[in-house]
């Protein structure tokens, strides 16, 4: 059976010329490699070298061999290169997951925009979801990696860490009583100030984390929460609020948004009320674009603090 040496061997004595020559460029001993292209002219069923008084000539056939040959031996040298890139994660593909909440959270663009700028050659597909589609599209193999904000259940095949934790906003009409006109409010706000408020909620089954995690907080402060509206996006929650038709609980990064007829007050850290952010995949071995994404977020951590 010919092997890939075999056309290394005769594209060497071709470029060449000279059976000893090649030999030392090879680095064997010039009698195995006489042998070995005697080998191969028998599998081939053709001469391919004219042997000279002071070296070889290519036959008609040996052309035809050798041509083919470089041209077999080019796309393996590309094909060991492109299988390099991808280990190393510079090329390849990486779809990543996002709660709607993460998506707006510093750490996420920057992670997405960090890989782009390392690998452009990584081509980047984003999925927006809540936590448990995104789970069960890890599972599923339809995404390599997820930003999520609800506690999951650690279970066989996936790794599950969390990176940080954020602080939690209100979220309330600009002409809400507790907004202070022409001024910027010290104080943070305080859940028990709340207490009488209508609450517009990510609904449960979205985002059982925020949504158990607030209904324990109003616990903790002495009062049930009114749920008057639950939205299935956060940023549907934020329009309710516009709308004048309660407050709502998001995470800091949410301010961001420039939204009109919205006022973002800090809740009082003593709540005990955060927003954790956790990065999910398949606890598989993982390699190229995954591999790197993962190193990434992991250096962005500590500069984000």
């Amino acid at each position: 059976m010919i092997e890939l040496r075999h056309l290394r061997y005769a594209v060497t004595v071709a470029d060449e010329g000279h059976i000893t020559r090649a030999a030392e460029r090879l680095g064997i001993q010039q009698p195995p490699l006489s042998q070995q292209i005697r080998n191969l002219e028998d599998l081939v069923g053709a001469t391919l070298f004219q042997r000279l008084p002071r070296g070889v000539a290519l036959t008609e056939a040996g052309r035809t061999f050798v041509d083919r040959a470089r041209i077999i031996l080019q796309d393996v040298d590309l094909a060991v290169e492109a299988t390099r890139r991808n280990a190393r994660g510079e090329e390849g593909s990486l779809a990543i997951g996002f709660t709607s909440s993460a998506a707006f959270h510093p750490l996420v663009t920057t992670a997405v925009r960090s890989l782009g700028e390392i690998s452009p050659g990584v081509r980047i597909k984003l999925e927006e979801s809540s936590t448990s589609d995104l789970i069960e599209a890890l599972r599923a193999q339809l995404i390599d990696v997820a930003f999520v904000r609800s506690p999951v259940e650690q279970s066989k095949g996936l790794s599950v860490s969390k990176i940080l934790d954020e602080e939690m906003f209100v979220a309330l009409p600009d002409s809400h009583r507790l907004v202070v006109k022409g001024a910027r409010r010290t104080s943070p706000i305080q859940l028990s100030d709340l207490a009488d408020e209508s609450f517009i909620l990510y609904r449960r089954p979205s985002g059982p984390g925020f949504y158990d995690a607030i209904i324990a907080a109003c616990g903790r402060a002495g009062f049930s929460p009114q749920v008057k509206h639950e939205a299935p996006r956060l940023m549907s929650t934020l329009s309710l609020v516009a709308a004048g038709l309660g407050i709502s609980i998001i995470p800091n990064s949410m301010t961001r948004l420039e939204t009109n007829g919205i006022a973002y007050l800090p809740l009082d850290r003593r709540t005990q009320l955060v927003a954790p952010l956790h990065l999910a995949h398949r606890s598989e071995p993982s390699g190229g674009a995954l591999k790197l994404f993962i190193e990434i977020v992991s250096r962005a951590v500590p500069e984000l603090g």
